[in-house]
């Protein structure tokens, strides 16, 4: 079973996934937003809250990120939401070109920590955190380095 990103923004989850689904050229986005189910009219929801994104998936290359904001409400419960780089997003191509395009779509407005370059773990390997604050890595082909190396070790 594959792991999912899940990335939760401040209000802007709605330009967030604009912005990713061009940057990764998703072939199926969907979302869903506080208003598209009944409310109960004991518990009405704060009018500035329906428009927001409760959930919603990218899906792009073999793989898929999902999104949503954090409900003012919410963060009561589960704190103020800060950026950080304790998750990171890791993308894996064979193909340098498409690794290419990705970086260079994503570090649009962002910050490019390290340049896609030829490193000994990867014949294409770069970060960045985009215009969101979201920490992303690139390789071509770590997954064989790293298989080298557990070999050799043997």
């Amino acid at each position: 079973m594959p792991a999912i990103a899940y990335l939760n923004f401040d209000g802007i989850a709605e330009e967030a996934i604009e912005f990713y689904s061009g940057a990764l050229k998703a072939t199926e986005v969907k979302k869903v937003k506080f208003k598209d189910f009944p409310q109960d009219p004991n518990y009405p929801m704060p009018e500035n809250e329906l428009n927001m994104i409760m959930e919603s998936s990218i899906e792009f290359g073999g793989g898929k990120i999902m999104m949503s904001d954090l409900l003012p409400s919410m963060k009561t419960v589960t704190g103020e939401l800060t950026k950080g780089s304790n998750v990171w997003i890791s993308l894996v191509n064979e193909n340098k070109q498409e690794l290419e395009e990705y970086f260079n779509r994503l570090s649009a407005g962002g910050h490019v920590i390290m340049p896609l370059s030829d490193t000994p773990w990867s014949s294409c390997f770069g970060m960045l955190v985009d215009r969101f604050g979201v920490c992303w890595k690139f390789n071509r082909d770590a997954d064989k380095f790293l298989d080298n190396v557990i070999a050799n070790q043997k």
